[in-house]
């Protein structure tokens, strides 16, 4: 039986892709191709309905265990086997069924200052063409309604940085011992120290990987103007009916629409002290909570001066 021995398991936009790539190239490790497979995010077929692009994500979902396992079969003789899939935090039926199948399971957990993490995660969707509020702040508004209409994980700008109750839940599945916290600006501003954290959690050597892969960074910057909301008005009316169409149709037709949207390179926005005021209200009393559970001092990120905080 060919299952994982740790799992990468949050936060969405806190580096997760960034250690996945990391860890693959330790020698005594293995991590599949597939960075996401979210497999313990459902007990059977994902569902068939949500926002823009989501049934077409849920296609991609391993969640047959035999296709689960069979992820790890090429790993060598001796390696460990992990996958990385960030929800797995948020999901808390993850927690029971990851309890349920694999308890001895080592989970690496990288989290991210909850503001900077959700405007990261809207500024993602909105250069992918699919998110259609060209405000952040009226887009974590609109969370409820688009709950409500089973819109995905990945759309649940504020519920993704409610840290606090989801480790409070999952400690009461998992020990702490079996589950290393690492914040997002340790592994940005010091990755070797902190990639040695990880390989020294999970019990593999350390010294081995000094940096973090570049290749997953973008920087695509998406200017609200007329051309580009019929860009990506399209995108998102492709994002709605794609999953009828075989993969390469769809990636023929929304490639060039892509490419298009993307034709200017710049700097992404960062978050304003305006916007920070406005949500540090939904996260204050989870910080809180997370201080509580953690051990740790997380009150930087209750500062409106984003250079005063560790995020």
């Amino acid at each position: 039986m060919a299952l994982p021995d740790f799992l990468i398991a949050g936060v969405p936009k806190a580096g997760t892709t960034a250690l996945h790539a990391a860890l693959v190239g330790h020698p005594e490790l293995f991590l599949p191709p597939v960075k996401e497979p979210k497999f313990f995010l459902s007990d059977g077929p994902p569902p068939a309905v949500g926002g823009p692009g989501d049934v077409q994500t849920y296609q991609e979902h391993v969640w047959r265990r035999d296709e689960y396992e069979a992820l790890f079969d090429p790993a060598p003789p001796g390696a460990l086997r992990g996958e990385a899939t960030p929800f797995y935090l948020y999901d808390l039926a993850a927690h029971d069924r990851m309890k349920a199948l694999v308890p001895n399971a080592k989970l690496v957990i990288l989290l991210r200052d909850p503001v900077d993490r959700a405007h990261s995660n809207w500024t993602h969707l909105w250069v992918a063409g699919l998110e259609e509020e060209a405000d952040f702040l009226a887009a974590c508004r609109a969370e409820e309604q688009r709950r409500a209409a089973h819109w995905a994980d990945f759309w649940h700008y504020i519920g993704l940085g409610l840290y606090g109750r989801q480790l409070e839940h999952l400690y009461r599945r998992f020990p702490r011992e079996q589950v290393l916290l690492l914040r997002y600006r340790d592994l940005k501003d010091s990755p070797g120290q902190t990639l040695d954290r990880v390989c020294s959690f999970l019990g593999v050597r350390t010294g081995v990987l000094t940096s973090i892969p570049r290749e997953n960074v973008n920087r695509h910057y998406v200017e609200d103007t007329r051309v580009n909301r019929m860009l990506r008005g399209l995108l998102r009316a492709g994002g709605n009916v794609g999953h009828r169409f075989p993969v390469p149709l769809r990636l023929a037709a929304r490639g060039p629409l892509l490419t298009l949207l993307h034709r200017k390179q710049g700097n992404r926005p960062v978050t304003t002290p305006e916007e920070r005021a406005a949500l540090l209200p939904y996260f204050a009393e989870d910080i809180a909570l997370l201080g509580e559970v953690t051990g740790e001092n997380y009150d930087d990120w209750l500062s409106l001066d984003r250079h005063a905080r560790a995020r």
